[in-house]
């Protein structure tokens, strides 16, 4: 509604130290799009949209004029309405530092310490650090660490951020290499067992060439902002759009009254509940109430009963307030505070913890809010208020459960909060289990409380509640009444589980899937409180306060005065990750290569500055151009279905709509010979792309989409390789549903092996898929040129060639009318291959339909639901060894879901039936592959290519030969891996001698012996904790099995003045490819980094450029640089002949007067590589890359919580160009395949739609899931005669060590299963998530609960593999 009875008011607040004023603020807009699109500050990224990543970080500085204090902290300004911030200063990235004016050390330390990538998240996390130093300039690493809960970074493993920052710590931390006495960061030389005749280096940063910290630096809070707070205190603020009014009263009794005169308005603080609807256009609010000015919602007063929180207090305030506050109490009246405590220190990301406020926390009552259970179980008081008065109400469970009599009236406020003291006779703890551990919705959580009678044991009053189970908080209320009286024993424990799972119940069909898991979960989280009252009532024995037990004086000695013992002790407390370290050590270059020669240092990335300080420039953050028009897809609900009819009108009345695109208006080709643009008959998938609306702005798009009408026709759809129950839907399998014929390799005569073998066992193997989830989501901007039908298309992809074909393909030009244009890519890992040339072919088609440019940039969810990933994976083995462990004979069946589409399938399967032996020598081997086709997305490439599917396949059936024959999983490995010069099922010659290296250098490194005797120690006095070791070696295949993938083009100029510009057809994703170009450019030509500029990559100066992917988009594209330099260098000798002492000046100078052409294109024609799939034999890949990788676990057996305590990789990289790049690689590709085996984990539902589709619902690794330590090591004395100064290429190898973990926790499984005598020949699939972990832990709490029979019930989610 607007404002009819008065004028609007001027929203002021003040951006990077310039004042805005914004005279018709809309209450609908948030900060992140004002900030970009009418501010044009463009460092702060669209990552999610739902406050889940971090990239939209901003600071928020604001004052308070009655504390006179001014408090900073960051904020997801995707979520932040313009309208809340009247009065605050608000800082972007570009206001903390820039290359035009000054750099800030956040953003110098964070470059040179090789903390971007890709650089698309790196804006967030520089305003998330930059918000702590600003508030505390010497922070904890524990503050460090907590500051960046909220971020995500898909690309760096986060290692190099955390070791950038470490630097800002007031206490340092140093990685002292193990048994050496070293720092990383002294520089100094290092042996280990290859290193003879080589100087080793570690460390990648030298924190001496530093900026000093200088607060005075930084932006003053503006004084006119402190003016206004002083002055408006009294002043309600109104802020109108045509559908919203936004009201901000100054006093509690005005507030009231509005809430009186609008019932229904909601009140918003920091809109972390209601801007997670924003996207949905129907839903709207006509009136606002923002109470963050009103003095009663702010108080924070200590009471005699307890402490008062304002209700407008953010998360941040009440987890500071009570870590001050807790210390100054007596220990037995913080027991709730210390439990509340506990939950926030995981609950959300710094960013939501700072905005989200504890009223709006309560109120919104979510199943997963993890304080609501503690404050009603610490009997938390609500202090409410209306014009009719005030009043107080317990926030119990009737209040949760939203019961009429115990609820807030629609005209009342919550005021505050009053959270009391405990007492020495009660207990309360908070539990939470969740996917990832910080920054994640719990799965459950529980805040359970009990009261006993003063002096004894027995139950005078009990409160169990749990979240994450039902829509809301429940209390198993009846239970709890029935306990009243009980004493404190395992008695109590045995019915209070019983009671407990009768009362609170779970339906098969539940909402979130996990049902056993949680039901579980109810238990064990009662068992652990049970314990740990135990524990509680024996510390006050022993601190002398007497218990008055009603039992014999001698027993009560006996019981009360033991403390637990170490099985029970084992299960209190939650797993907590330490502050991570890392050490790289690699080789350093020869003592007499030139200082100014970068080949083989580590050298920042090109763009590593400009990361940091926002200002590179990525497709979406292109400025408008002129007529630019938005774009809105409308996509299937449908898996499988006929398109009986589209109606646009309804679209088309839409203000500010201006057209609807469909298959119809596409002048060319619909797309390619496997796949549409548009669906024209029929849908194949939940997510195809049906229509595009284009309007003037993107709101207006997303809204008239919405109003298009589509009828469907429903058939059946296929949605899974093999289905385990009866469902709705088709398997492939059975119904033979395949994108390609089968691929096959044998080796050997497996029937003769099988009979020679002494054992034969088989066996299973399930692995879920992966989201890429690139930082930036897919996006395209095209713009038609004035004549010659010419299109310019600004495209985020990995295939600017194929993007090219396409679009001039569907509008019926010829290629070179239409030209690509690539400056950078915010992360792809294979997944911006195929996709992104249709959605070019969209925007293209839209742009020729209109005649105006066209942006399409996908958001979040769309971008998760259309575009695929990493195939899911089903193998079937059977296995044939001898008792000493050797593998005689092996038969694996191979099987991915490919989706609706042939995409990259084909080559998937091919790489995993080529790939599957890893580095193991099976003499008699049979290997068949085959890509299904099923009614959902289409998968495409991902990181490894299939290797991570075929190498955790192979491994799994060592560790069951292992298993089998009760060896050490290393002693089976070792007997079957490789040795010498051997060759492939596919007759491929190549010498296993670095795979050895690899893995002795890794035993070593690792101490693995030394440490797996701990682990095993460890384990023996420990029941409800276990801890596991694996040592996992790889054998990976770099390049394509066919030669033309290889080739490469580049163009080199030379200029007058001598400098450089480098242009070539790879496109940098966050590898580094532009910096190690340089770096050779500046090698052939013997010049300064500083002389040589890289532009773009476009299809106007290099075409035909292939993808840059298979972790040779580099060596490449380096070989053509190299040849173009050659060329020039070579060009150059007679001028060099006549002036051996000029400088680089002069010799060009001289050359453009001897009219010497100082442009060359150079090409590299690739390697030579063949697979004939009729012989089954051919020269498949270019050559190998060989690694070795420790990890060690602990897991929490009643939870399936795990903790990476410490990985070692030794990876041969041979001659590494840049150490501090192929490290990175290497770190980053190893978490995120720590994400594919342990985390990530995909859901669709029985009709074939995503739900997985935000960062809220899909948990890639963050801060908190990397190792303790994390040490990198790059063999030395390693050559490859193949590629580029005898280099490797790393980009995707360090992906499959990531499967050590997931052996480490399936060790540790298995010494549980093991000590409570259960079968040790079990299969754990991937990912090996909590849930999974927990229910192969298999206990009391786990047979207790009940069980559903698959097939008698509808289930959230499916499993597709």
């Amino acid at each position: 509604m607007a404002c009819h009875d008065k004028q609007p008011d001027d929203l002021i607040f003040f951006v990077n130290g310039k004042k805005v004023i914004e005279r018709q603020a809309d209450p609908e807009e948030l900060l992140l799009y004002y900030l970009r699109k009418e501010l044009r500050l463009s460092g702060t990224k669209y990552g999610c949209g739902v406050g889940g990543c971090g990239a939209c970080t901003v600071m928020l500085s604001t004052y308070d004029p009655v504390a006179k204090k001014i408090r900073h902290h960051p904020a997801n300004s995707c979520l932040l309405p313009i309208c809340s911030l009247h009065g605050a200063a608000v800082t972007t990235v570009e206001g903390v530092g820039s290359i035009k004016k000054r750099i800030n050390p956040i953003q110098e330390r964070l470059a040179k310490c090789h903390g971007s990538q890709c650089g698309f998240c790196t804006p967030g996390m520089v305003m998330s650090i930059y918000a702590l130093v600003r508030n505390h300039v010497k922070p904890s690493m524990e503050q460090i660490i907590s500051a960046l809960d909220g971020n995500l970074c898909r690309c760096t493993g986060y290692r190099p951020i955390i070791d950038s920052y470490a630097s800002f710590a007031k206490e340092q931390t140093c990685c002292q290499l193990r048994g050496t006495g070293q720092c990383c960061l002294d520089q100094e030389e290092l042996g280990c067992s290859s290193s003879a005749g080589v100087r080793i280096r570690s460390g990648l940063c030298n924190p001496a060439e530093f900026l000093p910290v200088d607060p005075t630096q930084e932006f003053i809070f503006p004084p006119e902002l402190m003016r206004m707070a002083q002055e408006q205190q009294k002043k309600t603020l109104t802020f109108c759009s045509k559908r919203t009014t936004w009201i901000s009263p100054s006093s509690l009794k005005e507030l009231l009254e509005l809430k009186a005169k609008y019932p229904k308005a909601p009140l918003v603080v920091g809109n972390t509940s209601l801007g997670l609807n924003k996207n949905d256009h129907d839903a709207y609010h006509p009136i606002i109430l923002h109470p963050l000015r009103i003095p009663e919602m702010q108080v924070v007063s200590i009471t005699d009963d307890g402490i008062v929180i304002g209700a407008a207090c953010c998360l941040a305030q009440l987890r500071d307030i009570l870590m001050e506050t807790i210390p100054k109490l007596p220990n037995e009246k913080t027991k709730i505070y210390q439990a509340l405590l506990q939950q926030l220190r995981t609950l959300a990301g710094e960013q939501i913890r700072s905005m989200a406020s504890l009223g709006g926390h309560i109120v919104s009552r979510g199943s997963a809010w993890d304080l609501n259970p503690i404050l009603s179980a610490g009997k938390s008081v609500l202090s409410l208020a209306s014009n009719g008065g005030k009043r107080q109400i317990f926030l119990n469970d009737q209040f949760l459960a939203g019961h009429k009599h115990a609820d807030i009236e629609p005209k009342e406020v919550i005021v505050s909060v009053l959270i009391p003291y405990s007492t020495k006779d009660e207990f309360i703890s908070a539990f939470r289990q969740a996917d990832r551990q910080k920054n994640a919705f719990s799965v459950v959580n529980a805040g359970l409380r009990v009261l006993f009678s003063p002096g004894t044991d027995t139950i005078v009053d009990l409160s169990i509640l749990y979240g994450g189970i039902g829509s809301t908080t429940l209390s198993a209320r009846k239970s709890c009444e029935k306990l009243i009286g009980r004493q404190w024993d395992d008695q109590m424990l045995s019915e209070a589980c019983k009671l407990v799972l009768e009362e609170i119940s779970l339906p098969p069909s539940a909402s979130g899937g996990k049902v056993e898991y949680r039901r579980t979960l109810l238990v064990s989280f009662l068992f652990r409180f049970y314990l740990e009252v135990l524990h509680g009532l024996h510390q006050m024995v022993r601190t002398g306060q007497e218990l008055h037990i009603s039992i014999s004086r001698e027993a009560a000695r006996n019981f009360w005065y033991a403390e637990l013992s170490q099985d029970k002790m084992s299960a209190l407390g939650m797993l907590q990750s330490g502050v991570p370290q890392g050490v790289q050590v690699y080789q350093d270059v020869d003592r007499g290569q030139s200082p100014q020669d970068p080949v083989g240092r580590p050298i920042m990335h090109q763009s590593g500055i400009k990361h940091t300080t926002g200002e590179a420039v990525y497709i979406d953050d292109i400025r408008p151009v002129d007529g630019e028009l938005s774009l809105a897809v409308v996509t299937s609900i449908k898996a499988h279905a006929k398109i009986k009819s589209i109606d646009i009108s309804e679209a088309l009345q839409v203000p500010g709509v201006i057209n609807v695109v469909t298959a119809k208006d596409v002048p060319g080709k619909n797309g390619n010979d496997e796949e549409e643009a548009f669906a024209k008959d029929k849908v194949i998938c939940v997510g195809q792309i049906i229509c595009a609306v284009v309007a003037e702005t993107l709101t207006q798009a997303k809204c008239g989409a919405k109003k298009v009408k589509i009828v469907y026709e429903d058939l059946q759809p296929v949605l899974a390789i093999k289905v385990t129950m009866h469902l709705l839907f088709l398997d492939a399998i059975k119904h033979n549903s395949y994108i390609t014929e089968e691929r096959k390799l044998e080796k050997g005569d497996i029937e003769k092996g099988f009979k020679s073998a002494d054992k034969i066992i088989e066996g299973e193997l399930h692995m879920g898929g992966q989201e890429h989830f690139y930082l930036e989501t897919n996006s395209v901007v095209v713009i038609p040129r004035m004549e010659d039908k010419e299109m310019d298309v600004y495209v985020s992809t990995q295939h600017a060639t194929e993007v090219q074909k396409l679009v001039a393909s569907a509008l019926n030009l010829q290629s070179n009318k239409v030209m690509c244009h690539t400056k950078r890519v915010g992360g792809a890992f294979g997944g911006k291959i195929t996709k992104p040339s249709f959605f070019a072919v969209i925007a293209a088609v839209a742009a020729n339909k209109t005649g105006r440019p066209v942006r399409f940039a996908l958001e979040r969810d769309m971008d998760m639901l259309i575009t695929g990933g990493r195939h899911p994976f089903f193998g079937k083995y059977k296995v044939g060894f001898m008792k000493n462990g050797r593998i005689m004979a092996a038969d694996f069946q191979c099987y991915i879901n490919g989706g609706c589409t042939k995409d990259e399938s084909e080559l998937v399967i091919e790489y995993i039936v080529l790939k599957v032996d890893n580095a193991y020598n099976i003499p008699n081997l049979r290997v068949r592959g085959h890509a299904c086709k099923t009614n959902l997305p289409s998968n495409t490439a991902f990181r490894g290519f299939g290797f991570p599917q075929a190498g955790l396949f192979v491994e799994t059936c060592i560790v069951a030969v292992a298993t089998k024959t009760g060896l050490p999983h290393e002693k089976v490995r070792e007997i079957n891996m490789y040795k010498g010069v051997n060759r492939t099922a596919f007759e491929e010659e190549f010498d296993a001698e670095n795979l050895w290296k690899c893995w002795k250098e890794c035993l070593v490194k690792s101490d693995y012996h030394s440490r797996n005797a701990k682990v095993e120690e460890f384990n023996k006095k420990n029941y409800w904790k276990k801890k596991g070791i694996a040592i996992i070696s790889m054998k990976f295949s770099v390049g394509f099995n066919a030669t033309y993938f290889h080739q490469a083009g580049a163009l080199v100029h030379i200029y007058l003045d001598g400098s450089v510009l480098v242009t070539h057809g790879g496109i940098e994703l966050g590898q580094g490819i532009h910096t190690k170009m340089l770096q050779i450019a500046s090698h052939e030509l013997k010049i300064p980094l500083s002389y040589i500029h890289f532009c773009e990559t476009s299809s106007t100066t290099v075409p035909n450029g292939k993808y840059t992917a298979g972790s040779v988009g580099t060596e490449i594209n380096a070989r053509a640089v190299q040849d173009a330099c050659q060329i020039l260098w070579k060009r150059l000798d007679p001028i060099r002949r006549k002036n051996p002492k000029g400088k680089w000046e002069d010799w060009i100078s001289e050359a453009h007067k001897k009219s010497i052409s100082l442009s060359a294109t150079g090409y590299f024609k690739g390697y030579e590589t063949n697979m004939n799939w009729e012989t089954k034999k051919g020269h498949a890949f270019p050559y190998f890359l060989y690694g070795a990788a420790c990890s060690e676990v602990e897991i929490d057996c009643l939870t399936g919580a795990h903790k990476n305590i410490r990985t070692d990789i030794v990876m041969d990289a041979s001659f590494s160009i840049n150490p501090a790049i192929d490290i990175g690689q290497i770190e980053g590709a190893f978490i995120q395949g720590v994400g594919l085996y342990t985390l990530e984990e995909i859901y669709f539902s029985p009709e074939g739609e995503q739900l997985t589709l935000s960062p809220d619902t899909y948990k890639i690794p963050a801060v908190c899931d990397i190792p303790e330590q994390f040490h990198v090591y790059l063999l030395p004395n390693s050559c490859n005669s193949i590629a580029i100064y005898s280099s490797k290429g790393v980009g995707e190898a360090g992906f499959f060590l990531g499967s050590s973990v997931f052996f480490a926790i399936r060790d540790a499984v298995a010494a549980v299963r093991k000590e409570r005598g259960l079968p040790l020949d079990f299969t754990l699939n991937s990912p090996l998530t909590v849930e999974r972990i927990r229910m192969a832990c298999d206990d009391i709490f786990t047979k207790m609960i009940p069980k559903d029979k698959p097939g008698t019930y509808k289930p959230w989610a499916i499993d597709i593999s």
